[in-house]
């Protein structure tokens, strides 16, 4: 455990189901003076209540030590997509770098499971991984100044839904109708660390009987 701050400390893992298996450790442990628990790729920053009377390092050691490598148990999310055309402008570019045609890579992005390692860059972001090694591409030569909210986008090892109209340089191949980010609801965020992700490919036609909030939201 590293000192972040005032008022922090971040620990550093060796992969993002050790981060998600501590992260859910101390949610679960309740320490005392812990105030927030938000796990990233291959670490967790703890958030301490500056008034704190006592030390609670000793306890979340003890979490940490305990939490081993168990797999966290996720929830299942279908996330549907309209792939190519106005929605996916980088489709056409990324079969033509992983050498396939743009149903191959349709195909083969929406039949892999991927799990939410963690939500970052912007509330409700998930990076979700790790994309098959036939799917990786680097990301744009030069980032884009609005990426829609819905964008399904992929770079280098990972998959992203942009929550909202936002910038960015990952490619986009599809996207999805779903809302993501809601400040209203809890948890706010659709996809949290530890989800499981598939995507459902659908028509056009089908975008406005499918926008909106997801039923299992929570």
């Amino acid at each position: 455990m590293l000192p972040f701050g005032e008022s922090a400390l971040l620990i550093e893992l060796d992969s993002p189901e050790r981060a998600q298996a501590v992260a859910a450790a101390l949610v679960t442990g309740q320490v005392d003076g812990v105030v927030e628990v938000v796990p990233a790729l291959r670490s967790v920053l703890v958030e301490l209540d500056p008034g704190r009377s006592a030390d609670p390092r000793a306890a979340i050691a003890s979490l940490v030590a305990a939490a081993g490598d168990r797999v966290v148990a996720g929830r299942s999310r279908m996330i549907p997509v309209v792939y190519g055309g106005e929605h996916g402008p980088d489709l056409d570019d990324v079969a033509a770098l992983c050498g396939m045609a743009p149903g191959e890579v349709i195909e083969r992005h929406s039949r892999t499971e991927l799990r939410v390692l963690f939500d970052g860059f912007a509330p409700g972001f998930a990076y979700l991984g790790e994309l098959h090694p036939d799917l990786r591409v680097p990301r744009l030569a030069t980032p884009r100044t609005r990426t829609p909210a819905g964008a399904v986008a992929i770079a280098d090892a990972m998959s992203g839904i942009y929550p909202a109209e936002l910038p960015g340089g990952w490619r986009v191949i599809g996207r999805t109708p779903l809302t993501l980010f809601d400040p209203r609801r809890d948890p706010p965020a659709y996809l949290v660390a530890g989800d499981r992700v598939r995507f459902e490919p659908i028509s056009a036609v089908a975008w406005a009987s499918r926008s909106g909030a997801a039923a299992d939201w929570g």
